[in-house]
């Protein structure tokens, strides 16, 4: 479908990581283990250089943005940094970007879709071209959005019912690449905890609670750190098999691009990932 909608080459399975746990290590391990693309997330500033980071580690990875705050990081900026990127290391990166939450970036968030029209059009002046950013989209307008003014989408906490109906939104023809969390391990009770501590923080977010109530969750599986059945849904867990049998629903669903978001689990982050990579390419 939507692989060929930007030039950056990110495979089937990519990995999501927050950008104060990228350095030349673990981007090295990622590109290591086989993983097409490397997605670097918690709002990495204006300057990129997490991205920069990663891409003098690697050679053939590619990395992008899990996304970069339209609110935080000045628009100027961060196209003068795509324009640095893409000198050193051309065709390698993809531009995330996303309108997060009012209830960290104040009253001018409340419009988020005028925010990200207004972004993108600077982004346009500065030379950032559309099929090299894809916008963090869950509801129809912001998805539409993404599918006229980028290549597609990075929907955040997401799940392959909201994928078949991203989908259905965007068409066929742009990139569909949602994040999918997971943990690893043989105890229900202990995945869960591990799950919930690390995904209860979105819940008390207005748009993704929006987002959960419009796939058919209530406010009392929001509640207390989230139902086990909104945990399950949201959190890949299990053995290796299980969690890439999740994560292989997407494809079916629609989704271009899987970007998994590893938890440290009884092994952390990059042992997840070891782990993981083997069962992904059975």
């Amino acid at each position: 479908m939507g692989l060929n909608a930007t030039p950056v080459d990110l495979g089937r399975y990519g990995v999501w990581l927050r950008h104060q746990d990228v350095d030349e290590d673990v981007a090295a391990e990622v590109e290591r283990l086989g993983f097409g693309a490397l997605w670097i997330g918690g709002s990495p500033s204006s300057d990129l250089e997490p991205v920069a980071t990663a891409l003098a580690a690697t050679s053939r990875l590619a990395v992008a943005t899990g996304i970069v705050n339209i609110w935080a990081a000045p628009a100027e900026e961060t196209a003068e940094a795509f324009g640095r990127l893409e000198k050193a290391y051309p065709g390698r990166f993809l531009l995330g970007i996303g309108a997060g939450h009012r209830e960290v970036n104040g009253p001018e968030a409340v419009k988020p879709l005028q925010g990200m029209r207004d972004y993108l059009d600077v982004l346009d002046r500065g030379g950032v071209p559309a099929d090299r950013r894809v916008l963090a989209a869950l509801g129809p307008k912001m998805l539409e959005l993404s599918a006229e003014r980028a290549a597609g989408a990075h929907p955040y906490l997401a799940d392959p019912a909201h994928t078949r109906t991203a989908r259905g939104v965007l068409g066929d023809g742009p990139l569909l690449a949602p994040e999918h969390k997971l943990v690893l391990g043989t105890d229900v009770a202990s995945t869960r905890r591990q799950a919930r501590e690390g995904m209860s923080f979105y819940l008390g977010m207005r748009n993704y609670a929006a987002h959960l109530e419009r796939l058919g969750f209530t406010r009392d599986d929001l509640a207390d750190g989230g139902s086990d059945e909104l945990v399950d849904d949201l959190v890949a867990q299990g053995g290796p098999e299980d969690v890439a049998a999740v994560l292989r629903t997407y494809a079916a669903a629609g989704a271009d691009h899987v970007v998994a978001q590893p938890l440290p689990g009884e092994c952390g982050l990059l042992g997840t990932l070891a782990r993981l990579a083997p069962a992904l390419t059975e």
